[in-house]
């Protein structure tokens, strides 16, 4: 019997296994943040003090995601994960023997949840771009978007099931069951036997170098950047949920930690039910609709848990909340994924979780002020209002065009080719060269100007995603049919790594500008080394 479609990833061993253990440790790590809200309630209940709890949780990733993604692009993806992922461990191990011995204030609490986020912000964006090494290309899409069901169904089940153990053992139990769920991602990367990859001949980037690259790609990718502006549309304003709901159980509905598992294992459960329906779904609704529906969603039901007063109210609402935070989140992901190619791929996922993280942790300190100020309720309906207006404010950046630019498969084109370097100039040719400018030069027919300039325009997009610093297009103003084309890479080895980025759809918008040329002979392509006189 075939798995239903949503679970069709699942059938690769490799990935079943590092999926679940993640899911696992995910479960975990959502755990250990409830377990510390419901601590802080205590240990310092102000709104601020509490809210501060997620923003240590996700404010480490929106610092080290970025440097954590492009070591992971530079390094061994299996031993980057094995090293955070022992981290994260010891960590979660201290957070637990500090509480047993009840030597853990409120302060110390925001340290050690801050230091277990600073390794997860190396653990996403890594274990993202493992994803394409476990499956093959046909399932990779629906394997994306279960990494983000993974990832959201543990976001909504780990407070429900945090809950659940505040209630029958306390803050210890939860800080202790974290570190034990991380064991067992550790368990599973140590199983696994990843193929070493294919070598280039060229040297490993350096940090440095590779964050830049990453920052360019991520700057140039129309994808990447629909992706991450409508990521932190969404996630700044749900994360009041999350940020507020351990002061709304307790103080606004009078209930105990059982009742707030209770209620977030509704927000669970519409979440399970969200990640079934989400191929069905994703079949039928285009990306960007199906996040704008969602985010629209997840607003209405924030505005109910604002105006409840009886659980009877803020549970529907939970449920109808979890769903709507999987099908934006997982649909985002999916988005962000697919718009980065494997040279890239950790890296410009950092740069997304970057934001996204960035955005859960700004918006958790803020909806905290404002509940400080105005009240956890009048804080959750301001919240949902001004939601609900940004939505539709970054509607235009459609996620669907950019999607099916991933899954396009384009006959590999010929490109214009270089003369080589001199032999004498061999000794220069490294990645300390300094800056390298290239240009291509085209003739151009006036009747095909229009046509050429739509061209350059996804060529100088090609350029910029493979790491060039500039790029610019000049006309010749005494022959104006020729045209040249120019753009700077930082090193001779950088220069070389750029062929190496280019996928099919990059090389088929160089080919098209390219068949503009009206010349006997095809486009001049040189190559300068940058001269200090």
């Amino acid at each position: 019997m075939n798995p239903p479609a949503a679970l069709s990833p699942l059938r690769h061993d490799a990935f079943r296994a590092l999926w679940i253990a993640s899911l696992a440790s995910n479960t975990g790590l959502w755990i250990q943040n409830t377990g510390a809200g419901w601590l802080m309630t205590s240990l310092d209940p102000s709104p601020i003090m509490v809210s501060l709890v997620q923003a240590a949780a996700m404010l480490p990733v929106f610092l080290f995601a970025l440097p954590g993604g492009a070591l992971a692009d530079i390094l061994d993806r299996r031993m980057t994960l094995i090293g955070a992922q022992l981290w994260i461990s010891l960590a979660g191990l201290a957070l637990a023997g500090l509480a047993w011995l009840d030597m853990l204030g409120a302060w110390g609490l925001l340290a050690l949840t801050f230091a277990i986020g600073a390794g997860t912000a190396v653990i996403f964006p890594t274990w993202a771009a493992a994803t394409p090494e476990l499956v093959p290309p046909d399932d990779l899409v629906q394997a994306v978007a279960l990494n983000g069901v993974g990832f959201n169904l543990a976001r909504a089940l780990g407070p429900a099931l945090g809950g659940f153990v505040l209630a029958a053992a306390g803050p210890v139990a939860a800080f202790g069951l974290n570190a034990l769920a991380f064991l067992a991602l550790l368990w599973a990367l140590v199983a696994w036997r990843r193929p070493a990859p294919p070598s280039t001949g060229l040297p490993p980037e350096r940090l440095p170098a590779a964050v830049r690259a990453g920052l360019r790609f991520a700057v140039a990718s129309p994808g990447m950047r629909a992706a991450i502006l409508r990521a932190c549309a969404f996630f700044f304003f749900a994360a009041a949920v999350w940020a507020l709901l351990p002061l709304l159980v307790r103080e606004g509905l009078g209930l105990g930690p059982a009742a707030f598992g209770t209620m977030l294992g509704l927000a669970g459960a519409g979440a399970v039910a969200a990640g079934l329906a989400l191929p069905w779904l994703r079949a039928r609704v285009p990306e960007g609709r199906l996040v704008f529906l969602a985010s629209l969603a997840a607003y209405a039901a924030m505005a109910a848990l604002g105006l409840a007063t009886h659980w009877a109210m803020a549970g529907p609402a939970l449920l109808v909340f979890g769903a709507a935070w999987l099908l934006a989140g997982s649909t985002l992901g999916a988005a962000a994924q697919v718009s980065a190619p494997g040279w890239a791929r950790a890296r410009a996922l950092g740069i997304y979780h970057l934001s996204f993280f960035g955005a859960l942790a700004v918006g958790s300190a803020l909806w905290g002020w404002v509940g400080l100020r105005l009240g956890v309720p009048s804080a959750l309906l301001l919240c949902a209002a001004t939601g609900a207006a940004t939505a539709l404010l970054v509607r235009p950046w459609r996620l669907a065009r950019f999607m099916r630019r991933g899954r396009v498969e384009t006959t590999e084109p010929a490109l214009p080719d270089p003369e080589a370097p001199a032999e004498h100039l061999h000794s220069l040719l490294h990645e300390d060269s300094g800056r390298v400018l290239e240009a291509v030069r085209y003739r151009i027919d006036a009747t095909d100007r229009a046509a050429f300039l739509e061209a350059m325009r996804e060529v100088r997009e090609v350029r910029l995603r493979s790491g060039a610093l500039v790029w610019r297009l000049y006309e010749d103003v005494a022959r104006p049919d020729l045209w040249t084309e120019l753009w700077a890479m930082e090193s001779w080895t950088d220069h070389l790594r750029e062929a190496a980025r280019l996928d099919a759809a990059d090389r088929a918008a160089l080919a098209a500008a390219a068949a503009l040329h009206r010349d006997r002979r095809p486009p001049v392509v040189t190559r300068h080394l940058h001269v200090q006189p």
